[in-house]
């Protein structure tokens, strides 16, 4: 019996103040660890394509490419750091508090530099749609490089400063041994709640039903210059198709994420203290990292020259002399 007591705790050889395993079935446990294994071998492996294809081929070394490539390089930590979430399946964490504080930190700062990465894509296709004669001049290599370091240093400032009091003393929340817990204050947590979701999610639903807007605009306009008597009806039927198909494209994006996101700030919102224990935080990562898991499928899958970059790397065609100036598009 005293042996049985002992397997249920973290750290056995800590009896009086050791965390407690969480019970599962073992059915449970072996499925929860394939199912966060083979994410993050997924995330990881779909956004390290995404940045060797950006990186290697000079075709694509394009100013609206670069906040591609910084969205996968964020999303490709986000895959990383889910191998670390699978060691609190059980409810234990074996790395010490400092680990645990710098981990919640690493996992904040690269979710929100997604976010921010996705916002200037959604700024780039709305200016490429709608100011198109104006597109050239006002999207800038240097531009966009500002912008994307921009966004990688108000997400690594921002996190520093609302998780300021668990870097100083981590582990000041844990009441026992094995346990990972962050606690955010209520301004702290409002303020995130505003940077990371509201002000992302507003951002992006406007651009694109802005976007959408416009090309269904830019296609009814097509249709009454291009449309003759003899062809008005195949004509109509074909723009009526692209613009469905251009409403549900924009669908998927916003639907995904939202449905991926929403749950965790939810939660933020219904208390003035937001503590994030090893369940709770287990839940809303694993969403985080299927939003960037799915991330390259949405922004890169359907690019043609995305397919190509992948079979010229998978079949090592990248390791042939003067591979990076092969024809991609």
């Amino acid at each position: 019996m005293e042996h049985g007591e002992e397997a249920e705790l973290c750290f056995p050889q800590l009896p009086n103040t050791s965390c407690r395993i969480a019970m599962r079935s073992y059915s449970v446990s072996l499925l929860t660890y394939i199912v966060l294994s083979f994410l993050s071998v997924l995330t990881v492996t779909l956004n390290l394509l995404v940045i060797i294809s950006i990186s290697h081929f000079r075709q694509l070394h394009t100013p609206n490419n670069l906040p591609l490539l910084s969205l996968a390089v964020s999303d490709f930590f986000i895959g990383v750091l889910m191998l670390f979430q699978m060691m609190t399946v059980d409810g234990c964490w074996f790395l010490g508090d400092l680990m645990c504080s710098l981990y919640y930190v690493m996992a904040c700062i690269s979710t929100s530099a997604s976010l921010g990465n996705m916002v200037l894509i959604s700024i780039d296709r709305y200016v490429a749609i709608c100011f198109p004669l104006h597109y050239p001049s006002k999207v800038t290599e240097t531009r966009v490089k500002f912008c994307v370091c921009a966004c990688w240093m108000c997400s690594v400032l921002s996190n520093i400063v609302i998780q300021m009091d668990n870097l100083e003393s981590p582990g000041r929340y844990n009441s026992c041994y094995g346990m990972c817990v962050t606690a955010i204050n209520y301004v702290a947590g409002r303020v995130d709640l505003f940077l990371s979701f509201i002000g992302p999610v507003t951002v992006i639903i406007v651009l694109y039903m802005r976007v959408f807007v416009e090309a269904v605009s830019q296609a009814r306009a097509m249709h009454c210059h291009t449309v003759t008597h003899s062809t008005r009806g195949s004509v109509k039927v074909s723009a009526t198709k692209s613009e469905t198909k251009a409403a549900k494209t924009l669908g998927v994006v916003i639907v995904v994420f939202l449905l991926c996101l929403c749950p965790y700030f939810c939660v933020t919102i219904t208390g003035q203290d937001t503590l994030l224990n090893t369940s709770l935080s287990a839940f809303a990562l694993c969403l985080f990292s299927f939003n960037s898991c799915l991330n390259p499928v949405i922004y890169a899958f359907f690019y043609p020259w995305f397919r190509k970059c992948v079979i010229k790397i998978v079949t090592l065609q990248i390791l042939q002399p003067n591979s990076r100036q092969a024809n991609i598009k």
